[in-house]
């Protein structure tokens, strides 16, 4: 861990207080209602996409699945390559990668899915997990996902910007962005070593349309671009 990482662990008071006082201003936002799995007609082969993750993959902040990240980005490939696509989200609120790993990829049926999209890293950030067990426990999801879909094209999304989520006060933000740059770093390095592919970062352009009223989901907007950012990566060879 590198020193300003390490730096962070003086600041775990600050960390607990205004971390408190963030969960108790801020409203518990639901998953989406509506559909977690869908179809789209187009040109054969069909595209098979799992979103797979934490409460942005479930997506929690909007109130119709079909405006969340997985339909988003499931109708921009279609529109982009006229083929059919069937997608899945299977997001989990407050989810860890470890939870994801242990929990969740055990108990998800071997569907042939070609793309896997993973938004997960924000809550082992938000709860103050140390690298290494990132490592341990992100690293561990890649390799199950390789051993259960070996020919599927990974992408994960990195840990969000912090200092740009309005329900974030300004110290904690930079405490936690701190973290989220040392969790990105070592989430690119095992995506390299792991036959995954970390998509660069999601630009936060304008907080106030992005996110949600809970201060640090993403809005219908917020999911929109984050699935513009993502489609070409996704769809790349």
């Amino acid at each position: 861990m590198r020193f300003p990482a390490l730096l962070t662990w003086l600041a775990f008071p600050v960390y607990i207080w205004q971390g408190l006082g963030v969960r108790r201003r801020t409203t518990r936002m639901l998953p989406a209602q509506g559909p977690v799995m869908h179809e789209i007609s187009g040109k054969a082969p069909a595209i098979s996409l799992l979103v797979l993750g934490d409460s942005s993959a479930a997506s929690v902040g909007i109130g119709n699945s079909e405006d969340g990240l997985a339909a988003q980005l499931a109708v921009l490939i279609s529109q982009n390559t006229g083929r059919a696509v069937r997608w899945r989200a299977a997001g989990f609120n407050s989810a860890t990668s470890g939870q994801i790993r242990d929990h969740v990829l055990p108990n998800l049926s071997a569907d042939p899915w070609t793309h896997i999209v993973l938004a997960i890293g924000t809550n082992d950030t938000k709860n103050f997990h140390s690298v290494p067990r990132f490592k341990k426990e992100f690293g561990g999801l890649l390799y199950g996902l390789r051993a259960k879909w070996p020919e599927a094209r990974v992408v994960w999304s990195p840990v969000l910007e912090f200092t740009r989520a309005p329900a974030m006060p300004p110290l904690l933000g930079k405490i936690l962005e701190i973290r989220a740059t040392e969790m990105n770093r070592m989430g690119e390095r095992l995506c390299l070593e792991r036959g995954a592919v970390s998509a660069p970062r999601l630009p936060i352009t304008n907080p106030e349309a992005g996110f949600a009223s809970d201060g640090f989901h993403a809005s219908e907007a917020g999911y929109r671009a984050w699935a513009e950012h993502l489609v070409d990566l996704v769809l790349a060879n």
